[in-house]
């Protein structure tokens, strides 16, 4: 099982990115599916995540600015950030929902004011 986050970079705060997580070795619409993030001295969180009938959850403070979402065909898991702030700035993973032992390098967001 491989799970590869990319998308991050460093932008200024109400900008946007797209991250993208490839999986490899089960299939994600299949799977109850998530996007977590882990801030320097804090704990990794669930921030998004998407079931494997197509619901979609958030935590409130990103609701109206983030969306998670799945290309079934290429096994895919996106997730769409707007209006960044600098709170967002973290190490961004993908996982499944509970998630599995193995995590993979995380894309960093880093977000300037």
């Amino acid at each position: 099982v491989q799970l590869q986050a990319s998308g991050g970079g460093s932008v200024q705060a109400g900008g946007s990115l797209t991250l993208s997580c490839t999986v490899s070795g089960f299939t994600l619409s299949f799977e109850d599916m998530a996007w977590y993030r882990q801030a320097p001295g804090t704990q990794r969180e669930l921030v998004a995540e998407l079931s494997r009938y197509g619901t979609t959850d958030y935590r409130d403070y990103i609701i109206g600015r983030f969306t998670i979402y799945r290309d079934v065909m290429k096994n895919i898991l996106y997730l769409q950030m707007n209006s960044l702030k600098p709170d967002d700035t973290s190490v961004y993973y993908c996982n499944s929902k509970p998630p599995r032992p193995t995590w993979g390098q995380g894309t960093l967001v880093t977000v300037s004011s």
